[in-house]
């Protein structure tokens, strides 16, 4: 989940399929206070005869999210260059950061936002193909979904090339869906997730009811089995008020936690799993996670004890063996 300030709120919920494991990727919260709307601004008209007019609710988080946006900004957050010379990373850097950001998690399984005792879990990843789908809300601009429809596309074949995991867009039979929703959109939120995973449970459905506006976007992954750590289903929910680079800043926090990337650690530098917002965007070390995440020789549902010599062995290789922290 993402939402922007210190108090960012991570979560993972279980829910779903039977007992099937749920990671909701919450957004951080923002200590970027209320602004009044600008003179002279009013909210969009419709674009279209018969689309829907934007509401001042609405308006209003458009208005507040470019506020965060900008205050982020002036502080020289949201980078998107990936990490460079001041953010190197060493084997044990990496291994230590795959602990806390693949295997722990922030909130107890199956307990909505209870948190966690915070220790290390198992491994939890896709062993089956991953199809993206995209839709949007009704009132969603015709031009935005041309814009995150496409960059939604090339960030899926990058995480592909990345992992080296069938990771695609599709039109068809989807696993993995995005939903682009505005606060217009809302109350059709938590029916389609009913409609796409029938029997997901309560607490997990209930993330979904009254999203505060601290909640900019969050996922949640579905196992297949009960209790299981290999997902089989994920839903991905971005706020269409954001500007641009914040919708980005969702998209990939959001996709990569939904293969399985579930936690945030203050240590992790550099990348966009850090509640200080320094990053917007996957960077260099964030895909060396997702490449230790779906190499082979890690299965679902390994714990930390079983997986940590194939982690520092390949972390080692990745950065060659480049020494302490």
């Amino acid at each position: 989940m993402r939402g922007w300030g210190k108090s960012v709120l991570s979560i993972l919920v279980c829910a779903g399929l039977a007992a099937c494991d749920s990671s909701a990727l919450a957004p951080r919260s923002t200590e970027v206070l209320p602004q009044s709307r600008p003179s002279g601004l009013k909210p969009r008209e419709a674009e279209t005869p018969g689309a829907p007019r934007q509401s001042l609710a609405s308006y209003d988080l458009e208005v507040y999210y470019a506020r965060v946006q900008a205050d982020l900004l002036s502080q020289g957050l949201l980078r998107t260059d990936g990490g460079g010379p001041d953010t190197p990373v060493t084997d044990t850097m990496l291994m230590r950061n795959f602990e806390r950001i693949a295997l722990a998690e922030e909130y107890a399984r199956g307990q909505g936002l209870k948190p966690s005792r915070g220790e290390l879990g198992r491994v939890k990843k896709w062993l089956k193909p991953v199809r993206v789908s995209v839709e949007f809300g009704d009132h969603v601009p015709a031009e935005q979904q041309v814009t995150d429809r496409n960059q939604l596309s090339q960030y899926v074949s990058r995480l592909g090339r990345i992992t080296g995991h069938p990771i695609s867009m599709t039109t068809g039979n989807s696993n993995f869906h995005v939903l682009f929703m505005s606060e217009d959109d809302k109350k059709t939120i938590a029916p389609r997730i009913k409609q796409l995973v029938p029997d997901v449970n309560p607490t997990a459905l209930a993330v979904f009811n009254d999203l505060p506006r601290e909640i900019h976007c969050l996922v949640i992954a579905f196992s297949d089995e009960p209790d299981g750590y290999a997902y089989g289903q994920a839903i991905a929910v971005i706020r269409s008020e954001h500007p641009d680079l914040l919708r980005r800043s969702c998209i990939h926090e959001e996709v990569a936690q939904g293969l399985g990337l579930g936690n945030d650690s203050p240590q992790a530098r550099p990348s966009i799993f850090n509640d200080d917002d320094e990053f917007a965007l996957l960077t260099s070390m964030d895909e060396m996670l997702l490449k230790i995440l779906y190499d082979p020789q890690l299965k679902p549902g390994m714990d930390a004890a079983t997986a940590r010599p194939i982690v520092q062995d390949l972390a080692a290789q990745m950065t060659g063996g480049s020494g302490p922290s």
